[in-house]
């Protein structure tokens, strides 16, 4: 007999995590929950293309911030040489498409998307390089109005998921001749300070200083806080703008802190900057970072265009639901349909999809490797399904032409006389069924059709 040849695991890419049906309904839960708001104030989704042309992130992000410089995934196309890269963020490639086309000549345009990113970064909490974000790109409208806008949706969302301890940091970073001019300042401060930089910050000296504020050097913090601030030097235009978005803060009783420090590395970025921070995650404390980014259209090859948006991180935000709560449960099904016999089997699949149909979630029992066909073990699967009914067809069952439908839990009601069994005419269990399920719901019990429970 010839000896079998072991066959090595396969595992996953490092930093590029499964999401396993364990953690569906949380994951599900948060989509619903973010598609709802966002919908709630007009916006619309797009879907963009996860492999980009490699120029659009490296004329977009900047040939010298970190992810152009060493966090992409870019290789050759071997079909025809095309340089194209795995998108590190999703920016650049919603704006890609409004120009392509030409979203906007009928009007601004609010739009949202979803979905995976890749950067080459060290795993770590909260960080990995397979990683989801949500984000809001509000693209042709002009005031400081969309900004507040913007950040009263994400306030409104952190509510809706039951997250309280997520605060709001504001700055603006002015335009860009204003830049300019804190820029000779800034580095001529530095280079004052020559001997603390370290040698990140040395290295971004003159490429990227406005970097250099945003260091988690703890050397460097007291030189930092002594740097020329940005917000000194911004002109009339750029300080209305900072003050209009702060009136509709305040107005709606939004809090938050101006952060002189808080800077964007990305070329694009110019006016209002915010971030969403909380002390839950270790040093990831950021959950949602935005602002405005009036020069991206332009740089891009369309016509000058204002926009505003904001990006969040979908691991960290889920890593703080989980937090904040008792887990949330998914069942599999509302109903689990238990059969013996070859005759009793077909007549459950007649039975199963008369109950989809009633709008009911229904696992039907198939033979597997692990659990075997008698009463008692399928019995136990219904009950590990979580289903709030048992629907049992045997031998019996068809010579009648009828169906047991029996309570699996107790909130699902039991009979007044007292027993969790009834015997049913065959053809008349969904509407049975579906009487029971909306008659618990009229007394208070949480039925969706979602089944998602989700308890602060």
């Amino acid at each position: 007999m010839s000896e079998i040849k072991k066959v090595e695991k396969i595992v996953g890419v490092k930093g590029m995590n499964d999401i396993l049906p364990a953690d569906a309904a949380l994951w599900e839960l948060f989509e619903n929950t973010v598609e709802s708001v966002l919908k709630s104030y007009g916006f619309q989704q797009i879907r963009t293309p996860i492999v980009e042309p490699t120029a659009l992130f490296s004329r977009g992000l900047g040939a010298v911030t970190d992810i152009v410089e060493k966090e992409m995934y870019s290789f050759v196309d071997s079909m025809n040489g095309d340089n194209l890269t795995l998108r590190p963020e999703s920016t650049a490639s919603v704006v890609r498409a409004a120009i392509e086309h030409n979203l906007t000549y009928d009007g601004p345009k609010r739009l949202w998307y979803s979905g995976p990113m890749f950067r080459h970064e060290r795993p770590q909490r909260g960080r990995y390089r397979q990683f989801h974000q949500v984000g809001a790109e509000a693209i042709g409208f002009t005031g400081p109005d969309i900004d507040a806008e913007l950040i009263m949706l994400c306030q409104r969302l952190w509510d809706d998921l039951g997250l309280d301890n997520i605060k709001l940091e504001l700055n603006s970073i002015g335009d860009a001749e204003e830049r300019s001019r804190h820029r000779v300042d800034l580095i001529a401060y530095f280079e004052q300070h020559q001997e603390i930089l370290d040698a990140d910050a040395q290295r971004r000296l003159h490429s990227n200083p406005l970097r250099i504020l945003d260091t988690k050097n703890p050397a460097m913090q007291a030189m930092v806080n002594g740097a020329p601030q940005l917000l000194d030097y911004l002109g009339q235009e750029s300080r209305a703008h900072f003050e209009g978005v702060q009136k509709i803060l305040h107005h709606n009783n939004i809090p938050f802190t101006i952060n002189p420090r808080l800077v964007r590395g990305m070329d694009y970025y110019n006016r209002t900057v915010f971030e969403w921070v909380t002390d839950q995650l270790g040093s990831q404390g950021t959950v949602c970072g935005g602002g405005r980014y009036d020069p991206l259209v332009e740089m891009f090859g369309g016509k000058s265009t204002p926009a505003c948006g904001f990006a969040m991180g979908v691991e960290r935000l889920l890593e703080l639901m989980r937090a904040s709560g008792e887990p949330v449960t998914r069942n599999e099904c509302d109903v689990y349909l238990v059969h013996q016999g070859e005759a009793a089997q077909l007549q459950s699949f007649v039975l199963a999809e008369r109950l989809r149909s009633a709008g009911l979630d229904v696992v039907l029992h198939c033979a597997s490797a692990n659990a075997g066909g008698s009463f008692k073990s399928q019995m136990k699967r219904a009950d590990a399904s979580g289903a709030a009914y048992a629907v049992i067809i045997g031998e019996d069952e068809v010579a009648n032409n009828t169906a047991a439908v029996k309570v699996l839990r107790a909130e699902a009601g039991v009979k007044e006389d007292g027993s969790n069994q009834a015997v049913v005419p065959f053809d008349g269990v969904p509407d049975y069924l579906v009487d029971l399920i909306v008659g618990n719901d009229d007394h208070g019990h949480d039925h969706d059709h979602q089944h998602v429970h989700y308890h602060h």
